[in-house]
């Protein structure tokens, strides 16, 4: 399973405001993907490891986590992000 991490196009960012937005304080947890997310980073620092590759991804950052990607969060700086599933 491979997460993907780029820069969004601005047609993409354009899209991505209008989608709910997460945020969550500086911590560490399990996550299972039990379907595709596409997310948009605006604050924040995180690293995600998986039992195939650690990622870091921040503000700025789309980032795409596949179905089925088991993996364990850890936010080193506070995060915001706009989401959405499917």
């Amino acid at each position: 399973m491979h997460v993907e991490v780029r820069k969004p196009t601005p047609k993409e960012t354009a899209e991505m405001e209008s989608w709910p937005i997460w945020s969550k304080e500086p911590s560490e947890f399990p996550w299972f993907y039990d379907e595709k997310e596409t997310c948009w980073i605006l604050e924040g620092e995180v690293t995600i490891t998986s039992d195939d590759e650690t990622v870091r991804f921040g503000a700025g950052d789309l980032v795409i986590f596949p179905q089925g990607l088991k993996c364990t969060w850890t936010i080193h700086r506070a995060a915001r992000k706009h989401y959405q599933f499917g």
